[in-house]
């Protein structure tokens, strides 16, 4: 399960997602360096053009009523995209990009459960596969979730507790957010290990608490 990551902006962003000029507000928001279940956050949808909508991670179906129900489907994976209710129409037609830095993997060595800072080595910023969901409390108010879509891990991560999230190439962006077009043959394909070079950093378990968010989070043990 991915159930931390890492978003801080950069410049690239714009040109990265092909945002349209009036969301590119996105630069300039805070980083967050332990993102978890049901943090309010960015993630790139097309609708005419590209932008950036804010959801809570953790995705709710609109016939659940109970909105605590998304910290238990932060991830979905490639299989239940197909196979389950819940996620087979955000499949079809709500796809999404989550934009990340860097995600936390733990790997258990011996007794400890040892954390890990994974980034891509060469981009500052990438796109996580995802899938979002319009629902309303029961005040009537629209509630935005979405899921990170999961993969089994690549051999750079091998020995990793858990699948890794879905990193799209950049040249599949646009096909994975066109909702007009559904042809699943192509986007299960899109749905893989990512092969280009990675880097692993052993880091404090201090990542393993949610009340814990400074830069610090993504420095290496010493």
């Amino acid at each position: 399960m991915c159930e931390r990551y890492v978003f801080s902006p950069t410049p690239k962003m714009a040109e990265l997602f092909a945002l349209e000029e009036g969301n590119r507000t996105i630069m300039d928001m805070e980083s967050g360096y332990n993102i978890g279940p049901g943090f309010i956050e960015p993630v790139v949808v097309k609708h005419l053009s590209n932008g950036v909508e804010m959801m809570s991670w953790g995705l709710v179906p609109p016939w659940v009523k109970d909105i605590r129900m998304g910290y238990k489907m932060i991830n979905v994976s490639v299989e239940e995209t197909m196979n389950k209710i819940s996620f087979r129409r955000p499949f079809s037609c709500q796809r999404c990009l989550v934009p990340a830095s860097g995600f936390y993997a733990w790997q258990t060595i011996g007794d400890v459960r040892q954390p890990y800072y994974i980034t891509v080595a060469d981009t500052p910023i990438f796109g996580m596969a995802g899938l979002y969901e319009i629902t309303h409390d029961a005040e009537g108010r629209e509630i935005k979730t979405f899921t990170i879509i999961t993969t089994k891990l690549n051999d750079f991560l091998s020995g990793i507790d858990d699948p890794m999230p879905v990193i799209l190439s950049e040249r599949n962006y646009e096909a994975w957010l066109d909702n007009t077009k559904f042809h699943q043959t192509q986007l299960v394909g899109l749905l893989k290990p990512f092969d280009r070079l990675m880097k692993k950093i052993p880091v404090s378990s201090s990542v393993n608490s949610l009340e814990n968010q400074g830069e610090e989070l993504i420095s290496a043990l010493n």
